[in-house]
């Protein structure tokens, strides 16, 4: 695989690379980043390579991020109906305004202004709710989005970050009344953070929407570069991003990580990545990259092919107990398996039955 081995999003017609690009680290307003010239060499590597889904936010070093990419694309004819640009609302920029963030009307329209000014283009290819709004009303929010795309501003629209339940039923109202609906989804996913198997990932598989992962190599903790014995004596360059991870169940996976990859040949986060991007519903892995040679090394993910082995010992170290009904739908459907059924592949055994044959049923 490579990264033109181009894909569909969802239940659309829309083509992503298998990675997208993460951007949040272009700029280094907050004190960590990249510079614009390193930003845009990275830029350059990943369109070279055949990339062509490119993942910021307003919030995103204070919207320079936006501004980085947006120089970009305007300085390099033609290139830009060629990006597939994605961006994100809901964070409010503006100290003292109540009105600058958000997911009400007035807080999206005015938001994707200002975004569409800083990327320099006259419209946004998917456009993500950055966070859940549990104060504005689901209807306003998806009329409102349907507005930006019937005016040609925005081409697809997506939700990050927010409830199973508050996200399918927004698609489920958009379906209902003719609006535009949502056709992805972005989630936190990694071997560190799998909690969102129990509904979303189902969710968006039924309703027909890509998953695009973010943080899959949890911050940098599972890139190999933290190790039990740095403890304590190595400050992670992202703060409390990554240095909550830094416990024995991440050091046990980057174990495995590590053995993995001397048997394979590659680096611990290309097979964490490789990992993520396995899972049955992904469609593209937001990658991050500081400097060019983390780009490089995590594009090496792309032409791995874990063996079963390999995914069932990471699966073992990783696997989340999951809130309700994960814990008993699991159990329907293990009886299912009294019938010959089986789940993701494997035959099951069945928690309860009668022990009569069928011939002694009631």
């Amino acid at each position: 695989m490579s990264l033109d081995s181009y894909t569909t999003l969802g239940n659309s017609g829309l083509r992503v690379s298998p990675f997208s690009l993460g951007t949040m680290t272009f700029g280094e307003d907050w004190g960590w980043g990249t510079s614009v010239a390193d930003a845009e060499a990275i830029l350059a590597r990943y369109i070279e390579e055949g990339g062509n889904f490119v993942d910021t936010a307003n919030v995103y070093t204070y919207g320079h991020s936006e501004k980085i990419i947006g120089d970009y694309v305007a300085g390099r004819s033609g290139l830009r109906d060629r990006l597939v640009l994605a961006t994100k609302f809901f964070c409010n920029l503006y100290r003292n305004d109540p009105n600058g963030g958000g997911a009400s009307r007035k807080a999206i329209i005015a938001q994707a202004e200002q975004s569409l000014r800083r990327m320099n283009t006259d419209y946004i290819d998917l456009y993500w709710l950055h966070n859940f709004d549990a104060f504005t009303p689901v209807e306003e929010t998806m009329r409102a989005l349907d507005d930006l795309v019937t005016s040609g501003k925005v081409r697809y629209i997506g939700f990050s970050d927010t409830p199973a339940w508050a996200t399918a039923q927004a698609h489920t109202i958009a379906q209902f009344r003719g609006w535009a609906p949502l056709v992805a989804l972005q989630l936190n996913y990694s071997l560190l953070e799998r909690t969102v198997e129990g509904e979303l990932m189902p969710m968006a598989q039924q309703l027909g929407m890509g998953v695009t992962p973010w943080s899959p190599l949890a911050g940098g903790a599972l890139s190999g570069k933290y190790t039990r014995q740095d403890v304590g004596r190595t400050d992670a360059d992202r703060g409390w991003m990554v240095s909550g991870y830094l416990a024995d169940k991440t050091f046990d996976i980057v174990d495995e990580l590590r053995k993995i990859a001397a048997e394979l040949n590659t680096t611990p986060a290309a097979v964490a990545l490789a990992w993520v991007q396995g899972r049955p519903g992904v469609t593209s892995t937001i990658i991050g990259a500081r400097r060019l040679s983390q780009l490089e090394d995590n594009l090496k993910a792309l032409e791995l092919q874990l063996a079963p082995e390999h995914i069932a010992a990471l699966d073992g170290l990783s696997t989340p107990t999951l809130n309700f009904p994960a814990h008993i739908n699991g159990q329907s459907a293990a009886n299912l398996a009294h019938a010959g059924a089986t789940v993701n592949g494997q035959a099951t055994e069945p928690i309860y039955f009668a022990p009569e044959t069928d011939a002694q049923r009631y």
